[in-house]
C-alpha cells in the first residue's frame, strides 16, 4: 500500500491510478474473508479505496474526479478484483454512480461533492419505485429496491422510479438522488455469491426529493440529457450511458479470474490424481484445462479493453454510438463474464475436492462469478437476443441498450 494518501484535490493520471490500484491488491486479500463473513465490505478496504483515490477514477472533474478513460477503469477494477471480489464489485458500481452524477444538475453535484469529492454514492438505477411530482416541482418517493450494493458505506443514494403527476398519469422514468440517511436499509443480504458486497434491500417511505436531484432515464439513455449538450461537460461524461452502466459491472470479474488462475498454478505442482498413478501437472486433462482457462481469461481481457476503447473513442468525439455497437457492447459484457466463469469453473473442478474448503479462493471465485453472471444486465441469453434482433434489422426489444 502507498504510504501517502491521495488528497481529495489531487488528480491522478492513468499510470498513477493503475499503480495505486496494484499496490493494494495484497492488502485487500487480508479482508476478503471478513467481508464475506460480515456480508459487507470491511472499513479497511473502503479506506484503501478512498485514500488511494480509486473512487474518483471516472468521476467528472467538475465533481472533483480524475475523469480518466474507461480503459483505466478496467485497470483499476482488475487489480482490486485480484485482492477482493466483493470490493471490486462495489467499487465498479460506485464508479458507475460517480459517472452518473455528471448528468445531474450542478446543484445536485454540489450537494454531494462540495465538501468531499470522495463521497460514496450507491444506487439501484432501475425504476422500481414510484414518485409523484408535487406542485412545487419536488417529488414524493416510495418504493422497495433490492441489491443496493455498498449502501452501508454510502452517504448518498440514487434510486430509480416511475414518475407520475398528481393526477396519476405516468410522465417519465427517472433516477432520484437523496441522502442515504433518508432510506431504510433492511439488512437482508443473505446469499451464496458476492456475499461481501452488502447489497441489502432499500425502502423509501414518503421521501421528498428536490427538483434539482432528478435525472430522466430515457433522456440519459438517448443522449438527450442536458450534460450532453453543455460545452463545459468533460469528455468522459459524454460516454453512451448503457454501455457505461454495463461495463462498470464486469471489470472486477477479470481480476477474480486472474487470481483464480494464479491460485490453481500454485496448488497443482506435486498434487496427485487420486486412485491413479498420475501427478496432476503431468496429466493431460489438467494441462488442457489450464491452457483453455488461461486463453479464456485472456480473451475476456481483450474484449473488455476493446469495449472500453470503443466507449472512450465515441465519448472523445461526443458522438452517439450506432445501435449495432450499443447492442454488441451489451453482448460483449455478458460474453466476457461468461468466459471468465467458464474458465474458473474448469480450474475449480480440476483443483480437486480440496478446493471445496471455504478457505480456498477458488470456491469463492466460482460463486462470485456465478453471481456476477446472474445480474439482470449480464444475462447472456437476453443480451444475445437483443443483439441478434438488432443485427437482423428488427430493433431492440429493450430500452436498456
Amino acid at each position: 500500500m502507498s504510504t501517502r494518501p491521495v488528497a481529495a484535490t489531487e488528480t491522478l493520471t492513468a499510470e498513477e491510478i493503475r499503480a495505486r490500484s496494484e499496490s493494494i491488491t495484497e492488502d485487500l486479500k487480508k479482508y476478503a474473508d471478513r467481508a464475506e463473513a460480515d456480508r459487507r465490505l470491511c472499513r479497511e478496504s473502503v479506506e484503501l479505496i478512498r485514500t488511494n483515490g480509486l473512487l474518483r477514477t471516472v468521476q467528472p472533474r467538475s465533481c472533483g474526479g480524475h475523469e480518466l478513460p474507461f480503459r483505466s477503469y478496467i485497470d483499476v477494477l482488475a487489480a482490486v478484483g485480484e485482492g477482493c471480489s466483493a470490493t471490486a464489485w462495489v467499487l465498479g458500481v460506485w464508479h458507475a454512480h460517480s459517472w452518473l452524477m455528471g448528468h445531474f444538475p450542478e446543484q445536485a453535484q454540489r450537494d454531494v461533492y462540495a465538501d468531499n469529492p470522495d463521497t460514496f454514492v450507491s444506487a439501484v438505477i432501475a425504476p422500481r419505485g414510484k414518485a409523484v411530482r408535487q406542485s412545487d416541482g419536488s417529488y414524493i418517493l416510495n418504493g422497495f429496491w433490492p441489491f443496493g450494493s455498498g449502501c452501508e458505506h454510502s452517504q448518498w443514494l440514487i434510486l430509480g422510479a416511475e414518475i407520475f403527476d398528481e393526477s396519476g398519469e405516468k410522465i417519465d422514468e427517472a433516477d432520484l438522488l437523496m441522502p442515504t440517511a433518508a432510506i431504510d436499509i433492511l439488512g437482508d443480504w443473505n446469499v451464496a455469491g458476492l456475499q461481501g458486497t452488502g447489497s441489502h434491500s432499500l425502502v423509501a417511505k414518503d421521501v421528498r426529493v428536490p427538483a434539482h436531484r432528478y435525472l430522466s432515464l430515457p433522456r440519459l439513455i438517448e443522449r438527450e440529457a442536458p450534460a450532453y449538450k453543455d460545452e463545459g461537460t468533460g469528455w468522459v461524461t459524454l460516454s453512451q450511458a448503457v454501455p457505461v452502466l454495463a461495463i462498470c459491472l464486469v471489470g472486477g470479474a477479470l481480476g477474480v479470474a486472474r487470481a483464480a488462475l494464479k491460485e490453481f498454478k500454485r496448488l497443482i505442482p506435486g498434487k496427485l490424481v487420486p486412485y491413479t498413478s498420475h501427478v496432476a501437472e503431468d496429466w493431460i486433462p489438467v494441462q488442457a484445462a489450464l491452457g483453455s482457462a488461461a486463453a479464456e481469461i485472456h480473451a475476456a481481457e481483450l474484449v473488455m479493453y476493446g469495449m472500453a476503447d470503443d466507449i472512450d473513442r465515441y465519448a472523445r468525439q461526443n458522438e452517439a454510438m450506432p445501435m449495432e455497437m450499443r447492442g454488441r457492447i451489451r453482448m460483449d459484457c455478458c460474453l466476457s463474464v461468461k468466459m471468465l466463469l467458464d474458465a474458473v469453473d474448469k480450474l475449480y473442478h480440476y483443483a480437486g475436492a480440496g478446493a471445496l474448503s471455504l478457505k480456498n479462493t477458488l470456491q469463492r471465485a466460482s460463486r462470485d462469478l456465478h453471481a456476477t453472471n446472474m445480474h439482470a444486465l449480464l444475462m447472456y441469453d437476453a443480451s444475445a437476443e437483443i443483439y441478434g434482433r438488432i443485427l437482423l434489422g428488427k430493433g431492440s426489444n429493450s430500452p436498456i441498450i
